[in-house]
């Protein structure tokens, strides 16, 4: 099941090896789309990475304040979280992704850029992958569930940690 977001995936290329060739993105890009859905004014996108920051800290709050997101957002929030240089702060982007949509969901998405990404979107992923493991807390984010309680099948990964493992071990033999 191929989980990448319909944003990035509707401008990739799958050449016959299987490696997807997805048009150049940078951080600003990602960051000025999740902006830009979210209504979160000043979206005009300025070559500056500093801007970049900026838009990530304006929706930041906005993000971890909402009870639920549009599924529209899912694609783009994945894209910032892998684009985001800063490991520090991808967070921003996937901790409100595993509250509203769901762990699950996260690391499978997560799971498929290791796989057919390149190879910018495979380290991001792994910076990513680090934040898909965010603890949980009701008092955290609206998002968590209704009364405090969780459907636990949206967090269930442990087939996703097994399947991040072995895409980990294909990248390797395939450097090599």
């Amino acid at each position: 099941m191929l989980c990448l977001s319909t944003w990035s995936v509707q401008n990739a290329v799958v050449a016959e090896d299987g490696q997807s060739s997805i048009e150049p993105r940078s951080f600003l890009t990602c960051a000025t789309e999740v902006a830009r859905l979210l209504g979160v004014e000043d979206v005009a996108v300025k070559p500056d990475d500093r801007h970049a920051r900026h838009l990530a800290h304006a929706v930041r709050r906005s993000l971890l304040e909402r009870a639920s997101l549009p599924e529209e957002l899912f694609a783009p929030l994945m894209a910032a979280a892998v684009y985001d240089p800063d490991p520090s702060f991808c967070r921003w982007f996937v901790e409100p992704a595993v509250y509203v949509f769901g762990r699950r969901r996260v690391m499978a998405a997560l799971v498929d850029y290791l796989r057919i990404g390149t190879d910018a979107e495979r380290a991001g992923a792994v910076r990513a992958w680090y934040c898909a493991h965010v603890p949980l807390r009701a008092d955290r984010s609206p998002a968590y569930g209704p009364g405090g309680v969780r459907d636990p099948a949206l967090d269930e990964s442990q087939d996703l940690k097994d399947a991040w493992l072995e895409a980990s071990l294909r990248g390797i033999h395939r450097s090599h």
